[in-house]
């Protein structure tokens, strides 16, 4: 058994090597969408542009301006008369917000417990809006303090972020990154290694040869094991290098770790196969198999409590799901395995019974 298994491994290995287009499937191609997707996604508000109607042009109502845009944050676009055209700005998409001081602001300033001042925010985009509402909340806030000097303050809120202190949204993308794309090549590759058997008919002299399936498969997805693992390590340093990413746990943990979830992609990739005729079919599956689920089941955009309780359930069958947990703990927090051995439990669970159903599928394709 051992000689059969090794000879279709190293079968395998020399394939690779000698195949250009695989070699750039697994190494080059992780990197482009590593770079790509790593600037392209980003919740990040660099500036916020916004217009200004200044009703009451006082000294107050200046200092009130320049606190918003003392920070580089908030930039004044464009200066009104109107309120009504802050609504054209809006739908030309020229602002994000418009300030409107009203009429009076330095004299209630003070003469009474408390004045208003409005504040318009584009809400189309929901994400964008709430974000400069919270600026505009933690701004008004610290004003509303320092304006009542020698009065005492009840309470300060002492904020300290934990593990992303500079609230970059790139930390939080790019791990999920890893686990996306590794899910996506590992079941790439395997699908359509074994489809390839088909199409070129050397599967016929599997069938007359005394080969187990389970001897098929192992010999067929344990170079890839290999290469998955290097392409992982790759992805990983290359994603702290270029993005800055914080590496806080123990690399020999989450390379062992990230060995299970190979295992997991690489039996779908198997499972794919074993239904698919050609390798066009099984790139086709494998893409949808793995990158839709991915990024939309997975918690790497939005949050799985978030979502409907029936794509709750559905998340569980995801795989990418669980080493999210796993290479986020491990990057950002210096969890230990202590913490993530139901996600590793999952995983080998996940992948076992994957490669069972593939084993009797070939089995029955060998016998038949």
């Amino acid at each position: 058994m051992r000689s059969r298994l090794f000879a279709i491994a190293r079968k395998e290995f020399l394939h690779i090597l000698r195949d250009q287009r695989s070699l750039i499937i697994i190494f080059l191609l992780p990197l482009i969408m590593m770079v790509l997707y790593g600037y392209a996604i980003t919740f990040d508000i660099r500036q916020i542009r916004m217009a200004l109607i200044d009703r009451d042009n006082t000294p107050a109502s200046r200092a009130l301006l320049q606190s918003f845009t003392a920070g580089g944050l908030f930039r004044v676009v464009a200066q009104l008369n109107d309120i009504s055209q802050v609504e054209a700005l809006m739908r030309k998409g020229k602002v994000h917000a418009a300030l409107v001081i009203p009429r009076g602001f330095q004299r209630e300033l003070h003469t009474k417990p408390s004045t208003a001042v409005e504040l318009l925010i584009d809400g189309a985009n929901a994400n964008t809006a709430t974000i400069i509402l919270n600026y505009a909340r933690m701004l008004m806030a610290k004003l509303a303090v320092e304006s009542l000097p020698g009065l005492p303050v009840p309470f300060e809120v002492r904020q300290v972020v934990l593990y992303n202190p500079e609230q970059r949204s790139m930390v939080f993308i790019v791990p999920g990154l890893v686990a996306v794309l590794i899910m996506m090549i590992c079941a790439l590759l395997t699908s359509i290694a074994v489809t390839r058997e088909r199409e070129t008919n050397t599967v016929e002299q599997i069938l007359v040869s005394p080969i187990h399936p389970l001897e098929l498969i192992l010999g067929k997805v344990g170079p890839y094991v290999v290469v998955a693992l290097l392409d992982a390590s790759s992805v990983v340093v290359f994603s702290v290098l270029l993005f800055g990413i914080p590496f806080r746990g123990s690399a020999a943990l989450l390379l062992l770790l990230s060995v299970v979830f190979v295992y997991a992609s690489l039996s779908l990739g198997v499972l794919i196969s074993s239904r698919a005729t050609t390798q066009r079919a099984a790139l086709m599956g494998a893409v949808m198999a793995t990158l839709l689920p991915s990024i939309l089941l997975s918690g790497f955009i939005f949050p799985i409590r978030s979502m409907p309780k029936l794509l709750q359930l559905m998340t569980y069958i995801v795989p990418a799901r669980y080493y999210l947990r796993i290479i986020r703990g491990i990057m950002l927090k210096g969890v230990g395995f202590a913490h993530l051995w139901p996600d590793v439990l999952a995983l080998f669970v996940f992948g076992t019974v994957l490669l069972l159903v593939s084993v009797g599928r070939f089995r029955t394709r060998l016998e038949g």
